[in-house]
């Protein structure tokens, strides 16, 4: 068992699905402006409806029909427990943001909201969101890098039941077939991505649409790359974005890359279409469907060896909305403690293959599914996007995409990262 990952593995230097953790779709940005008109709007006047004092709502988006029963199977198991019903409603991941919004803003925010980890500051910074500490949770166990991946400017808004982050994928019996090693640096990624693209297969499929998606899969590359997300046109970011275009000019990259979700990557990779991808532990059990796939899973390759392989903590946190109902607010802080229990997170994360966030049900995870060290390796020095930033992170993340767009498509990587930056720090 890895000391360091059952120490604190976890650290979310700066900074998802989000992705994120399983982030899959565009994510709509609102204003901070109109954040916080609407939530302030909700947090002083209260719920505006009468509700059953038996029942609570978790709003989250878990509109996969196994992530949905899990899900209800836990909140049923929770709800017996404190001798009340909790209800799930389920929305796109893209409208969980804008659904609350305009909940908040007709008063009728639910009791719970799950919001992909790189969203929460956002709603935290306009004062929408109870510390939970102040409901009673407890930090104890959970590594110092997740309570900073669910907090903001210090205070803890948001428990995580489990986390995430990329990894790189490969076909073993490609990779075997060509007289191939797992490549470990940006070096060998693009010799053997260019020696495994023929026919109608791709040495690698990647995400770099104009999405959040593409940005949480260039993380690891500017991250590793020495890049830093406060100077998105400084030489290690351009560099980054210029390997990208490289894998792109060498046919190692589908021209498609730019529009492609994770979950296009991942029906890629699995109809043969791609040799390797990069991708995240959402994914496996989708793989593991096919029987005939023969996958394994390393460390994203780092630009030099011995360099750290630093992807984005991804994944979701369980907030309380400050509704002004002390009570029900009270009790929403025990139904968020119970679903992020350590056995909780442990059934969830044997569920979906997500790695809990209790340091404790962590190391018993990991010797459940050995198959998955590389990505636990990967996800104890992985970063949140949002530690640096904060609510600030949706407007690099705009920034950024725009930016795949433009350089993958014929414009110079410093050309659209300067624009990148300007737009970041100009928030247009």
């Amino acid at each position: 068992m890895s000391k360091r990952f059952t120490s604190l593995a976890l650290t979310a230097h700066p900074p998802a699905a989000t992705h994120r953790g399983r982030g899959r779709s565009r994510r709509a940005v609102a204003p901070f402006a109109a954040v916080s008109v609407l939530v302030a709007g909700a947090a002083l006047t209260g719920c505006g409806q009468q509700r059953d004092a038996d029942v609570y709502t978790v709003m989250n988006s878990s509109t996969d029909e196994s992530y949905h029963r899990w899900d209800a199977e836990a909140m049923a198991r929770c709800g017996k427990q404190l001798g009340i019903t909790i209800e799930q409603q389920s929305v796109p991941a893209s409208q969980v943001m804008t659904k609350a919004l305009r909940m908040a803003s007709s008063k009728s925010l639910p009791d719970i909201v799950q919001f992909d980890a790189s969203e929460m500051p956002t709603f935290a910074d306009a004062g929408g969101l109870t510390d939970l500490e102040s409901l009673g949770l407890s930090t104890i166990g959970i590594p110092e890098g997740i309570v900073d991946f669910g907090s903001y400017e210090g205070t803890y808004y948001g428990a995580a039941r489990s986390v995430n982050t990329l990894a790189l994928f490969y076909n073993k019996d490609v990779l075997d077939k060509a007289g191939l090693d797992v490549p470990a640096t940006w070096e060998e990624l693009r010799e053997s991505a260019e020696k495994l693209t023929r026919g109608n297969q791709y040495g690698l499929a990647l995400s770099a649409g104009g999405a959040e998606d593409g940005v949480f899969q260039f993380t690891p590359f500017m991250w590793s790359n020495g890049g830093d997300e406060t100077d998105l046109d400084s030489p290690q970011v351009v560099e980054a974005l210029d390997y990208w275009k490289g894998l792109l000019k060498d046919g190692s990259l589908s021209k498609s890359t730019v529009n492609w979700t994770q979950a296009d990557v991942n029906d890629q990779f699995m109809a043969g279409n791609a040799a390797m991808m990069i991708n995240g532990p959402w994914q496996v059990e989708t793989l593991n469907s096919d029987k005939s796939l023969n996958w394994g899973i390393a460390p994203i390759p780092v630009p030099e060896a011995g360099d750290d392989s630093v992807g984005p903590l991804g994944g979701a946190v369980l907030t309380v909305p400050n509704t002004g109902d002390e009570a029900r607010e009270k009790t929403a802080g025990k139904i968020v403690a119970c679903l992020a229990s350590e056995k909780e997170q442990l059934t969830y994360a044997l569920n979906s293959w997500m790695v809990p966030a209790n340091a404790e049900a962590a190391a018993v995870w990991r010797e459940q599914v050995p198959e998955l060290d590389s990505l636990a390796d990967q996800v104890a020095v992985a970063r949140s996007r949002t530690a640096k930033l904060g609510a600030g992170w949706s407007s690099v993340s705009l920034a950024l995409q725009s930016a795949f767009q433009s350089a993958l498509t014929g414009q110079s990587s410093e050309t659209a990262l300067k624009r990148a930056q300007q737009r970041a720090t100009s928030g247009n």
